[in-house]
């Protein structure tokens, strides 16, 4: 296969496993899921959605979040790690939202990064999944998986985000984006890796990946 084959194998393989995407951090409209995004850094998304409910009882818009304090804040969302840092982003980027914005989560990537805890990971995945602005946001399953596949050198997620840009047509980043997060987190996963079932992987997959795997077996 040349690579625009390669691609199309992805787009089509992974269109036949997930013909529905559901997204993985429940929220209800663009400020819940800011903060669950904010929320996931560094934590999963299963233990983001046992913590989320809680927090959004005492405050789910920016005007009832600055009612909480930030240690009240905190306290909350413990379980889910980095909570000092996380919690100070949350009462400040409320207060942003509606000093500047009225109280409204803008749908610029721009805007979004200029709020305090929101990196470009966590703006491109709130303008897509809430918005429906093309955007592919690249976490360490879509990096991994980019590699695995051959389709980027692997340096940095930088890198991964432009090379996946660059092959996927834009008009299917907001879907394909997830889909490769559930394939990666169902048939690739970082540790655990049973390449027989991955058939993206053991079709496509660069040849490196595949005889360190397999090196890796026969110990």
């Amino acid at each position: 296969m040349n690579k625009q084959e390669k691609v199309l194998f992805v787009i089509n393989t992974l269109k036949e496993l997930y013909p529905e995407i559901p997204i993985p951090l429940d929220h209800k409209d663009p400020y819940t899921l800011l903060i669950a995004v904010l929320l996931s850094a560094q934590s999963t998304d299963v233990r983001v959605n046992k913590i989320t409910p809680l927090l959004f009882k005492q405050a789910d818009t920016p005007q009832e979040m600055i009612k909480l304090s930030i240690e009240e804040i905190r306290e909350i969302i413990k379980p889910v790690g980095l909570s000092p840092m996380k919690a100070k982003g949350i009462y400040g980027l409320s207060h942003i939202l509606i000093d500047k914005h009225q109280g409204m989560v803008p749908n610029d990537l721009e805007a979004l990064e200029e709020l305090p805890a929101v990196g470009h990971k966590t703006a491109s995945v709130v303008i897509s999944q809430a918005f429906g602005v093309p955007a592919f946001p690249v976490d360490t399953h879509i990096h991994r998986l980019m590699f695995r596949w051959g389709f980027t050198n692997g340096k940095n997620v930088v890198q991964t985000e432009r090379d996946a840009k660059r092959l996927f047509p834009e008009e299917i980043w907001n879907d394909l984006h997830l889909q490769i997060i559930w394939y990666g987190r169902q048939y690739c996963q970082a540790r655990g890796w049973d390449l027989e079932n991955d058939i993206i992987t053991k079709t496509i997959g660069r040849k490196t990946v595949l005889s360190q795997y397999y090196k890796k077996k026969k110990k």
